[in-house]
């Protein structure tokens, strides 16, 4: 079995005695009374930990089993369910989010060294939480505090993980081109219809909910990038209370089959 070695020296290195991390951050006012050096080096050590004995000895594993797809619902390899659930208790989904919605609200130059680990480990399963950051920062960045209760507090605590759904097959590198409708409803939401693709993280079975960031048109919104809007697809549909419903009618029709990471549907 390959084995992985966290380079954590040299991130200490680099963090510590190049970029003097804990010099810096006390200056800013935001930081001063979170971030030393000590709860640097606890979160690393706990992150190469993880990394090299709970990512690292489902790596292989899981490009070789793959993920399947049966009626709509993916099942990821062995192993990867459980690795989520420990990486959510460690802290790790809510390390750099803001505190006011259950985050740590550290910076994040410490998740970019952590999330390096994550990939040299096991670059599959990465992909899983990484997807889920973008949704949580487009929500925290640009989401109405309506959305942000209601979505938000689930994706930091990694109850519920998310995606971002821009590529259509059609329609990759020039995003002006997507056909994805919005059609406003009376009671305020939106009927979402078309197809994306190279969605990472689509589904899977390692959250109980996944928050889809959608890319679509709203009727007669202007051609190319001005005319796009994002809405926020939920895999089951939410309450007000923040309780799961009804599944929303997102489906997964395939499974891309992509080279070396076989783990991430």
């Amino acid at each position: 079995m390959p084995l992985y070695k966290a380079p954590l020296r040299d991130m200490q290195f680099v963090l510590h005695e190049m970029l003097q991390t804990e010099q810096n951050y006390q200056g800013l006012r935001k930081y001063q009374e979170s971030v030393n050096r000590e709860l640097i080096d606890q979160y690393l050590e706990a992150a190469a930990d993880f990394c090299e004995n709970e990512l690292a000895p489902i790596n292989q594993n899981g490009d070789q089993e793959g993920c399947h797809l049966n009626q709509g619902v993916v099942t990821t390899p062995k192993g990867f369910k459980e690795a989520y659930q420990k990486y959510a208790e460690l802290g790790f989904t809510s390390l750099t989010a803001d505190p006011e919605y259950g985050g740590q609200g550290l910076p994040t130059l410490l998740r970019i060294a952590i999330s390096e680990m994550l990939c040299g480990s096991n670059w599959a399963w990465a992909m899983y939480p990484g997807l889920s950051h973008g949704a949580m920062r487009t929500i925290e960045h640009h989401g109405t505090e309506q959305q942000k209760q209601k979505f938000l507090t689930k994706l930091i605590s990694g109850a519920w993980t998310g995606t971002m759904c821009l590529t259509e097959s059609h329609a990759g590198s020039d995003l002006g081109l997507i056909r994805t409708k919005a059609e406003p409803n009376p009671d305020g939401s939106y009927s979402i219809t078309g197809e994306k693709i190279f969605i990472s993280a689509g589904e899977h079975d390692l959250s109980e909910n996944i928050i889809h960031i959608v890319l679509a048109r709203l009727p007669q919104a202007p051609v190319g990038t001005k005319g796009i809007s994002l809405f926020i697809v939920p895999k089951f549909n939410v309450d007000d209370e923040g309780n799961l419903e009804d599944r929303n009618k997102v489906v997964c029709s395939a499974i891309e089959h992509k080279m070396g990471i076989h783990g991430n549907a």
